[in-house]
């Protein structure tokens, strides 16, 4: 029996702002449910602008973005929200509101006219509290958090939107190791569930060889390696795109992995 048709396929793809015409791209691959892909590379190199495309929130210059076999840009935002979320670096929302109501939030693509919550909102909100471990401090305002625990509740209010594919962009900045390790494996449970495909924008090569399937490595925009996130995070892939001598340090214990660590500057070579 072969695979799934892909939720998401982006085919050449281009992008790019005044400044830096089509400066990313072109890009295609496709990502899968039960897939759970980290988009690294430096500073500037288009992460979080690719996971703004694959929102809907920019619409390519060239090529196309097929999310459940339509045209992404041609869904209405409605249809786009029900099947995708996305988590965003920084999220505005006011220090008062509880946890529960945050997450509650999340289900605001799948309210018919009314004002009220349905039962269903409630159940959706009760379960990504239990998956995100976030249900102990339900009616806690948010400005009481910690970073970590907040970080689990915009995770929860991902979650409880029902998506098919989540996207999220640094979940895990300013995060102490527990509370990395904490979302990162959130993260890997939903997307071994089977049935949704998680896309995380990081600059933690380790979390992401750890915890993720597939890996897009952007080098200023363009595809430097993608695939396995075997085959991509690598010292002789990474350490060009970065500009850094990488060193894998073997036997960290778990699944016979390596820690890749940075070493020196690579010198730039002379003009």
């Amino acid at each position: 029996m072969g695979r799934q048709e892909p939720l998401l396929t982006l085919h050449e793809v281009r992008f790019g702002f005044p400044r830096r015409p089509d400066f990313l791209g072109p890009l295609s691959f496709s990502v899968h449910a039960g897939d759970c892909w980290a988009i690294v590379g430096p500073n500037g190199a288009g992460k979080s602008t690719l996971l703004r495309l694959m929102a809907g929130f920019h619409r390519p210059h060239e090529g196309s973005i097929q999310l459940l076999g339509n045209s992404l840009a041609s869904m209405p935002g409605r249809a786009r929200s029900q099947a995708i979320a996305f988590m965003p670096q920084r999220a505005a929302v006011p220090p008062d509101l509880t946890a529960r109501d945050l997450v509650l939030m999340g289900r605001f693509p799948h309210r018919g006219f009314g004002l009220f919550e349905s039962p269903d909102d409630h159940r959706f909100t009760r379960s990504a509290m239990e998956t995100t471990n976030t249900l102990g401090f339900a009616d806690r305002c948010l400005a009481t958090l910690s970073g970590g625990e907040a970080q689990r509740v915009h995770v929860a209010a991902a979650l409880a939107q029902g998506p098919r594919i989540l996207l999220l962009d640094e979940p895990t900045a300013s995060l102490d190791w527990k509370h990395q390790l904490e979302v990162f494996g959130i993260l890997r449970r939903l997307a071994d569930a089977g049935e949704t495909a998680v896309i995380v924008v990081t600059h933690d090569v380790n979390m992401a060889a750890r915890f993720c399937s597939n890996a897009l490595l952007l080098d200023d925009g363009k595809p430097a390696a993608q695939g396995s996130s075997i085959d991509v995070l690598t010292p002789a892939r990474l350490a060009p795109v970065y500009g850094v001598k990488v060193l894998a340090l073997s036997d960290w214990g778990l699944d016979g992995g390596s820690w890749l660590v940075p070493a020196d500057s690579i010198p730039e070579a002379a003009p």
